[in-house]
């Protein structure tokens, strides 16, 4: 199912994506995206809530990479809604967006790990001011407090607008745009399918 406002005929309805989609190497692709994601650091992570079917977002910090660096992890309570709306559907997306206006959306499936190899591997001591120590000497925020989990997001697609222009160059580029009704290039905008991503965890294996 699509949605479609008017015919522009032989025209590109949207010029924009054809004027920045940018076609390169899968290895170009995947290591821009990851060092992008890298710098970022934090991303909103949006989710389905099940009661209601409503997405929701949080900011989430970046703590690990796996599958090449495609495939993402982030520390978690395993109490809190975020694991509920999950349970309920695992489908996620996660965004990563800069102060120059770049970003980064990757749609994939998430799982919820909590086992104690995997918790201690990725533990950090700052999660105990976040999950707190409830003196029982069981929730005390350490790695074998049984509410630190790990989201695990398996990136299925993913899309990204990078560029290597200044400012002043990307902005005389929408001038120009704005004069001419001709579609600014100010960004790479790439794409990476299902297909690719496998591809990649294969050759990075």
């Amino acid at each position: 199912m699509s949605f479609s406002n008017t015919d522009t005929g032989s025209k590109p309805a949207d010029p924009y994506k054809e004027q920045n989609k940018d076609e390169t190497s899968l290895k170009e692709k995947v290591q821009d995206l990851v060092m992008f994601m890298e710098k970022c650091k934090f991303a909103m992570m949006t989710t389905r809530i099940g009661s209601s079917g409503l997405l929701v977002s949080r900011c989430m910090a970046l703590a690990a990479k796996e599958g090449g660096g495609i495939d993402l992890l982030f520390h978690t309570n395993t109490e809190s809604g975020k694991t509920d709306d999950l349970k309920s559907d695992p489908k996620i997306n996660i965004a990563f967006l800069n102060s120059s206006g770049e970003w980064a959306s990757v749609s994939g499936e998430a799982t919820i790990a909590t086992d104690r190899e995997t918790i201690r591997k990725y533990y950090s001591p700052a999660l105990k001011a976040w999950v707190g120590d409830l003196g029982d000497g069981k929730h005390d925020g350490g790695p074998e407090d049984p509410r630190i989990g790990m989201i695990a997001v398996k990136a299925v697609t993913a899309t990204y607008a990078i560029t290597n222009q200044s400012f002043l160059s990307r902005s005389m580029e929408v001038t120009k745009g704005m004069i001419t009704g001709s579609a600014p290039n100010v960004n790479m905008l790439r794409e990476l399918s299902e297909e690719e991503l496998e591809e990649w965890r294969k050759i990075s294996s």
